[in-house]
């Protein structure tokens, strides 16, 4: 099985003003409310791509029980703690004004409800994937993802990891899988600033030499980085297409190589899915599609 962990999941409340006045009151062209975070994303890919998976974290109030009827009308089955207290972050993206967002801060996630993750996460075992994506809430260890990989490092369950800096290196002793940091994450880790694909090689085989399988880099429109476990290092430009919205092409390309690899253990054949998937979101209004994916892949051909 497949599972995806959204720590502090979110309603996405996109909408678009014409001629947006600061100060007064404006009325919206369009509005769209949508499923949010980065492990949803990765189901909701997986899903559009024919993969099932559960996803797992926490929900809170009216906003939780919507999130989770969307995710069900979507076929993606999801299996949440419900917290007693506060309500599901509503993030608020304001299209027409460069991309402005106010991003809610979410319910406050107890001790109790950190154990009963845990608790529920026993029941993972061999062959199956575990995706750690995102930020941690505010109050809830830092060492989180960590504990996560320690409690399960014997279970045969393969980790794939998108997250920050110190989120990310402390996990790697714990020889996750995947890791996707982009290049600007990747050189925070190591002081320095890193813009094309040459450069970003050595640093991500340091990213490997501390304990990660696989490194997958994505570089926006400078394309892709991956080495790879099996000593191989493959890297490529971004597909051509015109950006549309960019939110989402991260999460995309983990769970397009996820899907890609799983279809026939090839590591070439993964970083084209993964590069065609991110680039799809990123050209798309949502996230891509699985006929979204396979025109763009069809580039590589």
């Amino acid at each position: 099985m497949i599972y995806t962990v959204t720590l502090n999941p979110s309603l996405d409340y996109i909408v678009s003003v014409s001629d947006f006045r600061l100060g007064y009151t404006n009325r919206t062209e369009e509005e769209l409310m949508l499923p949010g975070g980065k492990g949803i994303n990765v189901s909701i890919v997986l899903k559009n791509l024919g993969l099932d998976s559960t996803a797992l974290g926490f929900t809170a109030g009216f906003t939780g029980r919507e999130l989770e009827r969307r995710l069900t009308d979507m076929g993606i089955h999801t299996d949440f703690i419900s917290l007693n207290e506060g309500m599901t972050r509503i993030n608020f993206k304001l299209k027409s004004c460069e991309g402005t967002e106010v991003n809610g801060s979410g319910p406050k996630i107890s001790p109790g409800a950190v154990e009963a993750l845990m608790k529920q996460l026993q029941n993972l075992g061999e062959g199956d994937v575990l995706f750690l994506a995102g930020s941690i809430p505010a109050g809830m260890s830092s060492d989180i993802y960590r504990d996560i990989m320690k409690c399960l490092r014997d279970r045969g369950v393969l980790f794939v990891v998108d997250a920050t800096k110190d989120l990310l290196v402390k996990v790697l002793e714990y020889r996750p899988f995947l890791v996707k940091p982009n290049n600007h994450e990747l050189g925070e880790i190591f002081g320095v600033t890193l813009e094309t694909r040459e450069a970003v090689v050595p640093y991500a085989k340091k990213i490997q030499e501390m304990g990660a399988r696989n490194v997958l880099v994505s570089m926006a429109g400078e394309g892709a980085v991956l080495v790879a476990e099996d000593g191989q290092v493959y890297e490529a430009p971004a597909p051509k297409g015109n950006l549309v919205n960019g939110v989402g092409a991260g999460d995309s390309m983990v769970a397009g190589f996820m899907y890609g690899y799983f279809e026939n253990r090839d590591y070439l054949h993964a970083f084209r899915m993964g590069l065609a998937t991110g680039s799809a979101s990123a050209f798309s209004e949502y996230l891509a599609t699985r006929e979204e994916v396979e025109a763009v892949y069809r580039q590589f051909q």
